[in-house]
């Protein structure tokens, strides 16, 4: 599979063009951008601008109200549940964390759950809203039915993503992942380069281990069994159960607290997508002097790094490191797109009327 560099900025004056070219204001269509392309100035290519496709089919086929108009439907000084009446999920997101930004300014801490959304993108995003307002950020979405509990064959739960993130120097900390072994983008990444799938990642419709990408797509789309691992793996010797578990716990933090709908139930209502998801913003100086604490952190990650290294390793990384050394790179060289996602976006821009601002390769 060939892949090209663009502009960074070419790409995502493109994006803002096509989000336009779907009825978006300008705001809107800038916030969506925004959110969409922080995964891919992380480094992270299943997240970032290969979803495109991905919004273009929610938007045409409906799954995405442009005239949505969320409303708050229970409210405390410390907490609320946004009705999000199909919106698009980047917006619902950020509206959802810059209230509980608020909240915690007020109350210390701020808590905002959201249902009836759709797909919000990259989970990091929100929770990295609260550090540049010096609060610990945490975001959490679930997803459809994606996970295979432990013991058990059939899709239940999603990939259901916990991200957490807090200041400190020289990098912030900023912790993101999936619950499961890998998150659906990165089989989506494999099937587009015509990769087979490695050993303990996925179950085929019968439970057993699959390396088959199309194969386990395809039981995923049409909901026939199998699916994605758990984090930890297969059964209960590698600890695939906490994987389990922690997928548990977004769902609780999500669909249960808003009262929305569980991972088995997403995508099933026609027309609707039904995700929900979770914010939360801490205001640490409830806890002491935030200039102390913050260095307290600082300082363990420091001790982190320059402790004893594994024989053949080089260096020791400290979550969020990777992705702050990626968008330096990626501001100067470009992002990488593979040349399936390349001609998405030319079928989108065609769609949209933006396809004159499509950036050109850089090789």
């Amino acid at each position: 599979m060939q892949y090209h560099r663009v502009d960074y900025n070419a790409l995502r004056d493109f994006c803002i063009a096509a989000f336009q070219g779907y009825r978006f204001t300008r705001d809107e269509s800038q916030t969506i951008t925004d959110v969409l392309l922080e995964a891919d100035l992380s480094g992270i290519e299943s997240h970032g601008i290969q979803r495109m496709i991905r919004y273009h089919h929610e938007i045409t086929d409906g799954l995405v109200k442009r005239d949505a108009k969320p409303e708050i439907v229970k409210e405390t000084p410390i907490s609320a549940v946004i009705e999000g009446h199909d919106a698009m999920g980047q917006l619902l997101g950020v509206q959802a964390m810059e209230l509980a930004i608020q909240k915690a300014r007020t109350s210390g801490f701020g808590m905002v759950t959201v249902r009836n959304s759709n797909h919000y993108g990259i989970a990091a995003y929100y929770a990295r809203m609260a550090v540049k307002e010096g609060m610990i950020g945490m975001s959490m979405t679930n997803t459809e039915a994606i996970m295979v509990p432990t013991f058990g064959k059939q899709a239940m739960l999603g990939t259901n993503p916990i991200a957490f993130a807090m200041p400190a120097k020289p990098t912030d900390f900023v912790f993101d992942a999936a619950t499961t072994v890998v998150p659906r983008g990165k089989l989506e990444v494999y099937a587009k380069r015509g990769d087979s799938l490695p050993v303990g990642w996925a179950l085929d419709e019968t439970g057993h281990d699959s390396d088959e990408t199309a194969r386990v797509l395809d039981n995923i789309i049409h909901k026939t069994g199998g699916g994605i691992l758990p984090l930890g793996g297969f059964g209960e010797k590698t600890s695939g159960y906490k994987g389990y578990g922690f997928a548990m716990l977004c769902e609780i933090a999500t669909a249960i607290l808003s009262g929305g709908t569980t991972s088995n139930y997403i995508y099933k209502t026609p027309g609707r997508s039904n995700i929900a998801h979770c914010f939360i913003a801490l205001d640490y100086s409830i806890f002491g002097d935030k200039e102390s604490i913050e260095a307290s952190l600082s300082r363990f990650m420091q001790e982190i790094r320059d402790s004893a290294l594994a024989d053949g390793c080089q260096r020791i990384y400290l979550h969020g490191e990777k992705e702050a050394e990626s968008r330096v790179r990626v501001l100067k060289e470009g992002v990488l797109l593979n040349e399936k996602t390349y001609d998405e976006l030319r079928m989108i821009g065609e769609y949209t009327g933006a396809l004159s601002l499509l950036p050109v390769c850089l090789d």
